[in-house]
């Protein structure tokens, strides 16, 4: 981390924080539509380290992309102007900027290994690792719900991506051995018991390594007709339709709008029936066909799944998973399967061969736990160097 930094900028950071990816267990595609949602961190994550400038300069690098820091000063700052991976974290200084925070000249480094375009929010990630750092660099004491909205704005607003709030909230809120229990309408918070191994359990994510295919497309047009049904219904969310409502919704909607709906609803249903099942001490065994479920509502009512997607989930249910599904916002990405310690080589060889035999790509298979969410890391003394000096191009 400090090898880096003194590589990207001359000198050491002042402090770091690290901020965790997250798995869904379940809850996907609710959390725009004030619905509910079930995450949890995990060990993968970024870390932000940091450093004062005093010449009003935003600079960012990043120990996986490498090359030169983006530099751009913060009098300008200002959506389009940072592009790719940077945007990020440039999103983040200048939604304080726009809350009129006190901002002032900073250097960012990054470092994660949150499997990139896998569904695990390395965007979140990043985006809290920064929020979390700089609010403490500029001692700006914003509590952790603050934080989490201006990471979520500096993806909303500076990158352009319409997410909902659930994988900020994750990255900042989560703990060890526990999901997060998000009720996305007014932000409350309970963490749940998901300490598997206690169960002979553990959840594998099978990384499809299938690209995301026209994914902030879609993602938009799936909120389109979220609030498109809202209009027609009557309603401020869909989070106020009910399982018996859902008839009325089929014979006023399009057919298309209705499936949207009836995955809404009846994801936030399995949602609520795995925190009862998790909270009354049941063997999380009984979760897993609420995991598959949901993956077959994500397939035919939601349609954001592809071949590598249902390749992944039929071969893991194959070698015995208890339940999976895809996770995150579709069109490519990761699974999550819930199998039985032991038995991840059974699982790897299954998934693998399926996905040969259809000649999709092969995937990449690791365990993760519940982890914690964000926290500070150390960093070495900044003897025999200085950060931050304030001199541009240094």
């Amino acid at each position: 981390m400090t090898a880096t930094f003194a590589d990207a900028f001359g000198g050491l950071p002042k402090l770091a924080w690290r901020a965790p990816g997250r798995i869904n267990v379940i809850g996907e595609h609710t959390d725009y539509n004030d619905g509910f949602v079930l995450p949890a961190a995990i060990s993968y994550g970024v870390t932000a380290s940091v450093a004062p400038r005093t010449d009003g300069l935003l600079r960012i690098a990043s120990a996986q992309i490498g090359g030169d820091p983006a530099v751009v000063p913060l009098d300008v700052l200002a959506p389009g102007i940072v592009r790719g991976g940077a945007a990020y974290a440039a999103g983040v200084v200048w939604e304080m900027k726009r809350r009129g925070l006190p901002v002032a000249g900073v250097d960012i480094h990054l470092d994660g290994n949150v499997p990139q375009g896998a569904g695990l929010s390395s965007s979140a990630a990043l985006e809290v690792a920064v929020a979390t750092a700089l609010d403490e660099l500029w001692g700006l004491a914003q509590d952790p719900l603050t934080l989490v909205r201006i990471a979520q704005a500096a993806e909303n607003d500076f990158v352009g991506m319409p997410c909902g709030i659930m994988d900020q909230s994750a990255a900042m809120l989560s703990r060890a051995g526990h999901a997060l229990f998000l009720d996305t309408r007014d932000m409350a918070t309970r963490q749940v018991p998901f300490d598997l191994t206690a169960y002979g359990l553990e959840i594998i994510v099978i990384d499809t390594r299938a690209p995301h295919r026209l994914v902030d497309g879609e993602y938009a047009r799936r909120r389109r007709s979220c609030a498109k049904a809202c209009d027609i219904l009557g309603v401020s969310a869909l989070r106020d339709i009910g399982i018996d409502d859902l008839a009325r919704a089929f014979a006023v909607l399009d057919p298309v709008t209705s499936r949207r709906v009836r995955h809404v609803v009846t994801e936030n249903e399995r949602v609520l029936t795995a925190i009862g099942l998790l909270d009354a001490g049941e063997d999380p065994r009984a979760i897993g066909p609420l995991l598959t479920a949901s993956h077959h509502s994500l397939r035919t009512d939601y349609e954001v799944t592809v071949p590598e997607l249902d390749t992944a989930v039929e071969a893991a249910l194959a070698a015995g998973a208890h339940g999976a599904r895809m996770v995150g916002g579709g069109f490519g990405g990761s699974v999550i399967a819930l199998v039985d310690t032991g038995q991840r080589d059974r699982l790897a060889q299954v998934v693998t061969a399926t996905a040969e035999r259809r000649r999709l790509a092969e995937p990449a298979l690791f365990p993760v736990v519940a982890a914690d969410g964000a926290h500070a890391v150390d960093v070495p003394a900044a003897s025999g160097a200085s950060a931050g000096t304030g001199r541009a191009g240094e």
